[in-house]
């Protein structure tokens, strides 16, 4: 944990996420599951070839990757094709139930999809003293996670916040997630395809403490976005695509990712990430290796190299999510960059007060279960 008293909330916040993720989850009725014998990835000779990545949209700035080619000579392969994390598993799999990972050596996933993956099998530990050099330098705060707590299978890549993405000269007003129940707002607010996120933040704006909440309040909150999306007052779920909507107009609040408005307002100032009044969610998005990769040392070799602090700086710099990375604050200070001074990178208590972190249903597999076929007939319009 990082001793400025600015980043203590978030970074127990994140803490306590993973600590949630313990007593939460598990499979839901797929195919697969945990073995005695877990894979490890292992790091065979010096790191080169081709290095496949496949992580989410407006994460990484346009000077890492050729400069990592550069000092490595590894030719790498980075799509961003991780859209939703449900999504994303739907696509790889029918692959990764068959050992193989469509070739890639990475795939980035928030916490929760990566304890899924883990226990259906699909992902390898890693070789603990390739992976060394960059574990030194993880944020105390996110080393021991109870979903991983030797950090035997992921390395956080960032971690954020979910609230409200805005354009304030076309919906200045919005400020809760009730706003965005307003009819004036009918057709022109969107949410996420992501249950943790969309769910939790709506039950917080009437009230309910998602860490307190019973079966029936997930089901009576997910009922009230149906009802919302049935009428039209909300235009659709989406992934990272809402990025889209909000730069082109369709969309004129959303709930989202506190990066992806920096991105937005390099095109459009008044695309703003707004706090909600009732608090947001937090949340990490991690490294990990599945069954299949091809080149786990080149993989080591990534992980490494966005783990310095410089390296890490110049990510944070471009993203302006929450870094893992020890120091890399005081790189920025020293560049004189702002993001050393956002909230959105290393949030004060006041900013972190009322967030929660993401959390699975309460109840048995079979409750779970139930709460996200509701939600996902409310994503079909079932």
């Amino acid at each position: 944990m990082r001793k400025n008293p600015r980043v203590l909330l978030f970074a127990l916040a994140v803490l306590a996420l993973t600590l949630a993720l313990a007593a939460c989850g598990g499979d839901d009725g797929l195919s697969g599951g945990e073995t005695d014998e877990v894979p490890t990835a292992t790091a065979e000779g010096e790191a080169s070839g081709t290095l496949r990545i496949s992580n989410w949209p407006f994460y990484i700035d346009n000077k890492t990757v050729p400069e990592f080619q550069k000092e490595t000579g590894i030719t790498v392969k980075y799509t961003e094709d991780v859209n939703d994390n449900n999504e994303f598993f739907g696509k790889v799999q029918p692959l990764l139930e068959k050992g193989e990972s469509g070739g890639r050596d990475i795939m980035i996933v928030t916490d929760w999809m990566a304890k899924k993956m883990r226990t259906l099998g699909y992902l390898q530990n890693f070789d603990q003293e390739a992976v060394a050099p960059a574990k030194e330098k993880l944020v105390k705060s996110l080393q021991n996670p109870a979903f991983d707590p030797e950090r035997e299978f992921s390395l956080p890549w960032q971690a954020g916040m979910t609230g409200l993405v805005v354009n304030t000269r076309l919906a200045p007003d919005v400020t809760s997630i009730n706003d965005l129940f307003d009819p004036k707002y009918k057709g022109k607010v969107e949410m996420l395809t992501e249950m943790r996120d969309t769910v939790p933040l709506v039950m917080m704006a009437d009230g309910i403490d998602p860490a307190e909440a019973t079966k029936e309040d997930w089901l009576n909150t997910i009922e009230k976005i149906g009802d919302a999306a049935q009428s039209g007052q909300i235009r659709k779920f989406t992934g990272n695509d809402y990025t889209r909507d909000l730069a082109n107009g369709d969309a004129v609040a959303v709930i989202g990712w506190s990066g992806d408005a920096v991105q937005l307002q390099a095109d459009n100032p008044e695309i703003q990430f707004v706090m909600p009044d009732e608090g947001c969610m937090i949340w990490a998005d991690n490294m990990v290796i599945p069954v299949g990769a091809p080149n786990p040392a080149a993989a080591y070799a990534w992980m490494n190299y966005v783990y310095e602090p410089e390296n890490q700086a110049q990510i944070a710099n471009y993203n302006y999510y929450f870094t893992p990375v020890e120091g890399t604050k005081e790189v920025l200070e020293k560049q004189g960059s702002d993001a050393a001074k956002s909230d959105l990178v290393f949030p004060s208590e006041e900013y972190t007060a009322n967030c929660s972190t993401q959390d699975d249903p309460p109840g048995n597999e079979e409750d779970i279960a139930e709460v996200e076929q509701a939600f996902q007939d409310v994503l079909t319009g079932a």
